[in-house]
């Protein structure tokens, strides 16, 4: 077996959906109707794919509020000091300074516009 996706509530996954796309190299491959609006984003390598939907019925969890490391979508990158300025500039906010770890990975924690933690990351050695 493989995990196919994984899914998180948000307020308004349109908005959410053309931020990642824009922004963090997501691509929206299907989206369902309203009032739910079930979006599905797929990495820019086709590997990795996140569903996110509004229920009106339930309360979207307050993200913001949460410590990063409860909760967090960590995203490879080339460049950490330079995709974080990027992100900052699109409505990031950051979270902490640029981590620069002893084994040679560089970490950075930032949260979305809707309070979501983005980490973003290179490693020394890639893990997968």
């Amino acid at each position: 077996m493989r995990v196919e996706h994984v899914a998180f509530m948000v307020d308004d996954p349109n908005a959410v959906s053309e931020w990642y796309c824009a922004n963090l190299g997501m691509k929206q491959v299907r989206q369902g109707p309203g009032p739910n609006f079930m979006t599905f984003l797929a990495d820019d390598g086709g590997n990795v794919m996140f569903e996110i939907y509004a229920n009106p019925d339930v309360p979207t969890p307050d993200y913001a509020s949460q410590d990063p490391l409860i909760l967090h979508l960590a995203f490879y990158s080339e460049n950490v000091d330079r995709d974080r300025a990027r992100l900052m500039e699109a409505g990031a906010t950051p979270v902490g300074d640029v981590w620069h770890r002893e084994d040679g990975d560089v970490l950075a924690m930032l949260r979305d516009p809707w309070g979501l933690a983005v980490q973003v990351l290179s490693r020394k050695a890639p893990m997968l």
